[in-house]
């Protein structure tokens, strides 16, 4: 863990309140390249009806976007959840240095709780996986959000 883990995952946690106001899984990323958040995203799979809307995913996008390349090598994905496959994939394809993630994911986390991804010797890139930072405010953030639905519903 860097001193700079904690700054970062705020800013994680600041789009995934975001997600949640819009009534998305409270989920947010951010990549940093050279000491600067260079995209943020936060959960759009119901507002954009796309199953690839995940936080980490849009925020990768936007980052080769950002510097008009889809090698990511050197960018640090934070992200407020542990990363499911599809995005420990695009993780791996698009070779970032390292990953930061909140809490973990038991039902679908790639990244060291189902999977590990970022380090199967099978794949062409492995990268470096910081588990746990700021993990309670991110569950807290997502326990909130599924009590109230449940709530809502009457469940």
């Amino acid at each position: 863990m860097t001193a700079d883990d904690g700054h970062f995952m705020e800013q994680a946690l600041e789009e995934a309140r975001v997600a949640a106001e819009e009534g998305e899984v409270p989920i947010g990323a951010v990549v940093i390249y050279e000491g600067d958040v260079i995209a943020r995203a936060h959960n759009r799979r119901e507002g954009d009806a796309d199953p690839s809307a995940h936080a980490e995913f849009s925020a990768l996008l936007e980052a080769a976007r950002v510097l008009g390349r889809w090698r990511l090598a050197g960018c640090t994905v934070y992200v407020t959840l542990e990363p499911c496959l599809m995005c420990a994939g695009l993780m791996v394809n698009a070779r970032i240095d390292r990953c930061v993630y909140g809490a973990s994911d038991p039902k679908g986390g790639a990244l060291g709780t189902l999977y590990d991804v970022s380090a199967d010797p099978r794949l062409n890139h492995a990268f470096a996986v910081t588990p746990g930072v700021r993990a309670c405010e991110s569950a807290d953030l997502l326990r909130s959000f599924f009590r109230s639905r449940r709530e809502a519903r009457g469940t």
